[in-house]
């Protein structure tokens, strides 16, 4: 009866009828006596509450048309099931965070749960790194399951993201080095939106204080920002990364999502240069995600005039910035971080 009991967790209406229950419990041409015993049962359980106004079956055994689904009950039940799950899986897997979820959370990640359940019982924890697809195939049967089936937040609630020696697939980075200071142990890195910008600053990355110039193109960052690690391997340095981008909604959603993956900071000066030309009018039609715009406009100085900017219906391009501009905000401020100034 596991199957009926996860369905009727899963089930979104808090009611439900005789005819529904007869499909649950045996499908087509099952014996009402056979039916009618496993809804006595779990009315016994307190599970089903009859709802007395639909009436009763004239039958015997008489069973109620419709019932109402005990969920705090079936919720007991599934902390109990959890328990269960948990001393038979292996230690590794963790299922703690399920007890504060809805059931349906861990209902639908255990078909997955009890595949990797027996991957590590038959192979045990990966000694290699390997991408992504490769390692998705092994654990589960499905090449694109961690990157596009929701494999790598299954990974993440029970604790074995980082121990499955996962490489992502995504587009690398495209960035430019500062020789002069790419082994100094403190590491700094602008992040710019759009090409126009990432050329325009490219000529003197080597006159700051950055060891890389990083194109972010557009909402390919937020992806191939998880190669960093593997294109820039200075594991001992201290990284700081810095961001430049429209100010627009879709820009600040860039930087939110980025920001959700690496703490990255807002490039105040760039933004505050912008803030101080005319803006441009439109963009009316772009996603409003409050919560980015939130973040966004508590992380520097000049955030709220941004949200009010945004609200009035204007923008600003990087290109709004000349590209001599642009270098002699770099210069300086590049300078001033490294004096403590900015």
């Amino acid at each position: 009866m596991d199957k009926q009991l996860n369905q009727l967790t899963l089930r979104s209406k808090v009611t439900i009828t005789l005819e529904e229950l007869s499909v649950l419990f045996h499908g087509n041409g099952q014996r009402f006596e056979e039916l009618a015993a496993d809804i006595l049962k779990l009315e016994e359980e307190n599970i089903l509450q009859p709802v007395k106004s639909a009436g009763q079956t004239t039958r015997t055994p008489s069973v109620a048309y419709r019932y109402r689904i005990n969920k705090s009950k079936l919720q007991a039940d599934f902390h109990v099931e959890l328990h269960r799950y948990t001393s038979q899986f292996h230690s590794a897997i963790r299922l703690d965070c399920y007890y504060s979820m809805p059931p349906e959370i861990f209902l639908n990640d255990l078909p997955f749960i009890e595949r990797i359940q027996t991957y590590l019982t038959e192979v045990g924890f990966p000694q290699e790194s390997v991408p992504a697809p490769e390692r998705s195939a092994a654990l589960v049967g499905d090449e694109k399951w961690i990157d596009e089936g929701g494999g790598r937040e299954v990974l993440e609630r029970i604790g074995l993201w980082n121990v499955m020696k996962i490489v992502p697939v995504s587009d690398p980075l495209m960035m430019a080095f500062n020789v002069k200071i790419v082994m100094n142990p403190q590491q700094f890195h602008l992040i710019v939106e759009n090409k126009t910008t990432y050329q325009a600053l490219l000529p003197i990355l080597s006159e700051t204080v950055f060891s890389t110039l990083i194109y972010g193109s557009g909402n390919k960052i937020v992806k191939s920002i998880e190669q960093f690690d593997w294109q820039f391997p200075i594991q001992k340095a201290n990284h700081t990364f810095y961001y430049f981008g429209d100010i627009d909604r879709s820009g600040i959603t860039i930087w939110n999502s980025l920001n959700e993956k690496r703490q990255v900071i807002p490039a105040t000066p760039f933004y505050e240069a912008c803030l101080s030309k005319s803006p441009f009018k439109g963009k009316t039609n772009q996603r409003k995600d409050i919560k980015a715009i939130e973040n966004f406009v508590t992380a520097m100085p000049c955030g709220p005039k941004v949200e009010s900017l945004l609200e009035d219906g204007h923008y600003y391009p990087q290109e709004v910035l000349k590209s001599s501009e642009l270098r002699e905000i770099w210069r300086n401020w590049s300078w001033n971080i490294m004096n403590g100034k900015a």
